[in-house]
């Protein structure tokens, strides 16, 4: 991924931060795969699940790349104060995304199976009056349904963040997008721009 200076985000908890907010990811493979996932950051590895009739998992293990997108948006040149000034503006687009590189490995033992599709659940399920709990089906009924599917591990060995929030322009056009984009309630974005 390109990544200018400007928009680089290297902190280890920041990425890992963004990685747990965001929750679901591109997963791309060998042969150019990709599926869309949920996934959990514990540690240093991500854990998901794909369907079992997803031939994906057979492919075997090797590198994978996950890639987390972010709140993202479009950028009108109209909110510069500078363009009112020079008329020396052109629309673009801000976002946040966090890459994972590293090593991917499937399971397909039913205890992992088990524990990933709990902890899954209480972590989505978390916040919720009456969250839902793996314990409230039938034993049957989840051995059936974690027979459909194959577990991965991805152990990171990369994590690049790009935070393309306006680092580029002077301070005046730089809140005049983070105000623009409270205006439309866009909040996901204003407040990461009001962030160090």
């Amino acid at each position: 991924m390109y990544v200018p200076d400007h928009f680089r985000e290297d902190r280890p908890e920041v990425l890992a931060g963004a990685v747990r907010r965001i929750g679901f990811a591109t997963l791309i493979t060998t042969g150019l795969e990709a599926n869309h996932l949920p996934m959990l950051l514990e540690g240093n590895v991500l854990r998901g699940h794909v369907a079992r009739a997803n031939p994906v998992w057979k492919s075997g293990d090797g590198a994978a790349l996950a890639i987390f997108l972010g709140p993202h948006a479009y950028v009108s040149p109209s909110w510069y104060p500078s363009k009112a000034e020079a008329g020396k503006a052109v629309p673009t687009w801000n976002y946040i995304t966090v890459h994972a590189r590293g090593a991917i490995k499937w399971v397909q033992d039913a205890d992992w199976l088990h524990a990933h599709v709990a902890a899954l659940s209480d972590a989505h399920e978390a916040g919720r009056p009456a969250p839902w709990t793996i314990g409230e089906a039938p034993e049957t009924y989840i051995a059936t349904m974690l027979r459909g599917i194959v577990g991965f591990e991805l152990t990171i060995e990369t994590l690049e963040g790009k935070y393309k929030l306006s680092q580029n322009r002077d301070e005046a056009d730089r809140e005049g997008v983070r105000q623009a984009f409270a205006r439309e309630g866009r909040t996901d974005l204003s407040g990461l721009m009001d962030k160090p």
